[in-house]
């Protein structure tokens, strides 16, 4: 009867250890076996646990030896722990996997120049808010919702493209214990962020019509819990990492999870695939990664890219390589970017160990597939470009933005925002990655881009002529000019005879600006790029300079 009873009492700590912590029934994984030691040593304590209870009453060596049925157990205790500790350093000991560390991020190829993979873009797409803007922006959309601020707080915000538009994205999560328990059906709704318009702000509550609730999320209890959801749900025996809150472009929410197996010994995270959850119904959809649905842009998750390019980097002469010979490593946390494919890419600056401020080149990571591109060009790494942005503007003391890289005039640029002490956009800043030395700054994105285009035009051999946009002369009537004033500072807005194109410039460029009027026969010059309103490189009036 006592042993019947025993075998109860384990029975039900095995199970609630195993609801509670969840642990991954697989090779490399050191949950599950460190929880059978547990559960061992808790046999050992209950089976015997009068005599242990009068350990000190009598002699202690006499008692131990009337500890019954300990060689089995004890045996086993000393198996697990070898394999909980001898196992992994021998299988995972980067000394005898050097290559298979060098190798898991699988082959590099090497692209010809960074502004080739990025499509040139208008100002209107560039991304101004970064995701502690986000963040601001969001807290501020909630605490307008009286009925709602007491209830939820914001999950983590994940960038990502719907419907071809960039959009920061939240979901409500519960403050606590009986919140979860007052909102049985889930927090209602998500927050959306227009990384490319801080106005844009918006708390979704309905969907068609309908009203969006999030049940199953990490902040719910029991089984609305969306770890022990899924581990019930037959993933209890392979990793899951990188809960990332989707919606689709129909705007229902996910969550998106990825797959993982130990490729060497107990290290060597390589994803497999995702598990799509939905978060309303809690109904999963398993896809391996070539198979994802095209609104899902993360499989990959960060981490396991960074690690991944970290040991590429670092075993580039095997494991012996105390000088850092030839040695890289990633200048900064990845940064999910848009490529002219519409792909989401992690990328990131390569430099050499023990450099600073330069990069070696610039790499390009596939956030779906894996697939990685290192392009060979040095630069600014993404902190010596926010130095150089932040010290033309040293006086205001404001912080920079994570750097997020464009083409501009087919320019490789690192375009950031300005923030003051409360994490406020005050002003936007471009630096050139080639040369942390070409920067342009203003107050909007459009002074940013014409102190920028003056600042390289102006450089001479600086940058590479190549890389440039093509330059466009034209000669031709002014058919309307207007100026406008912004910040303080004269803009010119101007159309030619027989054009339906917009330009502008400012007396900057040239002082034949303020005596211009149309009928003036002018000369221009302006590069070929992706702008609605187009900014002059040079103006000269014909009429006035005869």
């Amino acid at each position: 009867m006592s042993k019947i009873k025993n075998s109860i009492l384990l029975f039900i700590a095995a199970a609630v250890l195993v609801y509670i912590n969840m642990p991954v029934v697989s090779y490399g994984f050191l949950g599950f076996p460190i929880l059978l030691m547990f559960l061992i040593v808790l046999w050992i304590v209950i089976t015997n646990f009068k005599t242990i209870n009068t350990m000190g009453n009598t002699n202690d060596i006499q008692q131990l030896q009337n500890i019954k049925a300990t060689k089995i157990p004890l045996f086993l205790l000393g198996v697990l722990f070898l394999y909980a500790t001898v196992i992994p350093a021998i299988t995972s000991w980067p000394l005898l996997r050097t290559n298979d560390y060098r190798n898991l991020i699988g082959k590099i190829e090497t692209g010809k120049a960074l502004s080739n993979h990025m499509l040139p873009i208008s100002l209107d797409k560039i991304r101004v808010v970064d995701q502690s803007l986000a963040e601001i922006l969001g807290d501020k959309v909630l605490g307008s919702q009286s009925a709602l601020g007491s209830q939820v707080t914001l999950g983590t915000f994940n960038i990502q493209k719907v419907n071809n538009g960039l959009y920061w994205v939240a979901p409500l999560m519960h403050s606590g214990f009986f919140k979860w328990q007052k909102n049985s059906q889930g927090t209602n709704g998500y927050v959306m962020v227009n990384a490319t318009n801080e106005r844009d702000v918006k708390l979704v509550q309905e969907v068609a019509g309908k009203k969006v609730f999030i049940k199953y999320q990490s902040e719910a209890y029991f089984f609305d819990n969306l770890e022990r959801h899924l581990y019930l749900h037959g993933y209890w025996n392979v990793g899951l990492t990188d809960y990332s809150f989707e919606i689709d472009d129909a705007g229902l929410p996910y969550w998106v999870v990825t797959k993982y197996k130990k490729t060497i010994g107990f290290q060597g995270e390589e994803a497999q695939g995702i598990v799509v959850v939905n978060a309303e119904t809690g109904e999963l959809k398993e896809y391996e990664i070539k198979d994802a649905p095209k609104w899902v842009d993360r499989i990959q998750p960060a981490s396991f890219i960074e690690n991944q390019l970290n040991n590429w980097g670092e075993y580039v002469k095997g494991y012996w390589n105390f000088s850092n010979e030839n040695k890289l490593k990633i200048t900064e946390p990845l940064s999910l970017v848009y490529g002219d494919d519409n792909d989401a890419y992690w990328y990131t600056g390569l430099t050499s160990v023990g450099a600073d401020e330069a990069t070696v080149g610039f790499v390009l990571v596939n956030s779906r597939t894996k697939k990685a591109i290192w392009y060979k060009q040095s630069g600014a790494t993404e902190f010596a470009a926010q130095n150089s942005a932040k010290g033309k503007v040293q006086e205001k003391g404001f912080s920079a933005s994570s750097p997020i890289p464009y083409n501009i005039n087919n320019i490789p640029t690192y375009v950031m925002t300005l923030k003051d002490n409360g994490g406020l956009v005050k002003m936007y800043a471009m630096v050139a990655i080639e040369d942390y030395t070409i920067v342009g700054v203003g107050n909007t994105l459009r002074e940013a881009l014409m102190a920028y285009k003056n600042a390289f035009n102006t450089t001479g051999n600086k940058i590479n002529a190549k890389s440039k946009s093509e330059k466009v002369a034209v000669h031709s009537v002014i058919s309307r000019i207007n100026n406008d004033v912004k910040n303080g500072n004269s803009y010119y807005y101007f159309t030619l005879k027989n054009s339906t194109k917009v330009f502008i410039g400012s007396s900057q460029i040239s002082n034949d600006f303020p005596i211009s009027n149309i009928g003036d026969s002018v000369e221009i010059t302006f590069d070929n790029d992706n702008q609605d309103i187009i900014d002059v490189s040079t103006f000269k009036n014909n009429h006035i300079r005869k």
